[in-house]
C-alpha cells in the first residue's frame, strides 16, 4: 500500500506538476501535518515524526563544514533546556550546499564529539529542489525553503509550521526562543 504522502507526490508527478519546494503548493501545506512524514535516522532506522505527535519540533538542516556549524551548540542547549517541556530538536544533515561529511557515521561522530549532540539526527537528506525530502517540500509550501544550511522550522503541537528562520538567525536567538516558548505554552491537542 502506498502511503498518502507518496500517493500525493506520485499523482502530482504523473500530472507533470513540478515538485520544486520553490513553487508553493497550498494544497500540500493544507492537507498534511509534520506527523505525516518519516525520515531515516542517522543510524538507518525509520524515524517517523508521528512518534513526537503533540510535541513541539525544531527541525534544522545542518552541515559539518559550514560557517554556521557552531549553531549545533545552541541547538543542543535548546534541546537540554526545553525537552522536559516537550521540545524535540531534530537535525537533518544535508550536503545540498556541499558542506557535509560523506557518511552518516562521520556526521554522527562529529556531532557527538564536537558538540555533545544527543538530539535525534536524520540520515543525510536532500532539503532543496525536486528531490528534496517530502517533509522539506511540505515545509517550503507552508513557509519558505532553505536557502542555506541551518534553516530552522518550528512545528507546533498540531504539526503545523509556525516559524521559519534562515541561517543568520541563531536557533537560540531571543526571537526563536520566544516562538518556542509560545508553542510550548499552547496545550497539546486532544486525541
Amino acid at each position: 500500500m502506498i502511503d498518502p504522502v507518496r500517493r500525493v507526490f506520485g499523482v502530482m508527478g504523473a500530472l507533470g506538476v513540478a515538485l520544486s519546494p520553490f513553487r508553493p503548493n497550498p494544497a500540500l501545506a493544507r492537507d498534511h501535518r509534520a506527523w505525516d512524514f518519516t525520515f531515516t535516522s542517522i543510524d538507518g532506522e525509520p524515524m517517523p515524526l508521528a512518534q513526537w505527535r503533540g510535541k513541539v519540533l525544531l527541525v534544522v538542516n545542518t552541515a559539518s563544514f559550514c560557517g554556521f556549524t557552531n549553531q549545533y551548540a545552541g541547538l543542543q542547549a535548546l534541546h537540554a533546556r526545553y525537552r522536559d517541556r516537550g521540545l524535540v530538536v531534530i537535525g537533518v544533515p544535508s550536503n545540498d550546499f556541499r558542506q557535509e561529511k560523506d557518511s552518516n557515521a562521520a556526521v554522527k561522530q562529529f556531532c557527538e564529539v564536537s558538540f555533545g549532540v544527543d538530539f535525534p539526527l536524520a540520515a543525510i537528506s536532500k532539503v532543496t529542489g525536486r528531490d528534496a525530502h517530502p517533509f522539506y517540500r511540505w515545509a517550503a509550501a507552508s513557509s519558505s525553503p532553505p536557502r542555506w544550511n541551518f534553516h530552522t522550522y518550528l512545528i507546533d503541537r498540531e504539526g503545523r509550521v509556525v516559524g521559519s528562520w534562515g541561517a543568520s538567525t541563531r536557533p537560540d536567538s531571543p526571537e526563536v526562543v520566544r516562538a518556542i516558548e509560545a508553542a510550548l505554552d499552547r496545550s497539546a491537542p486532544s486525541a
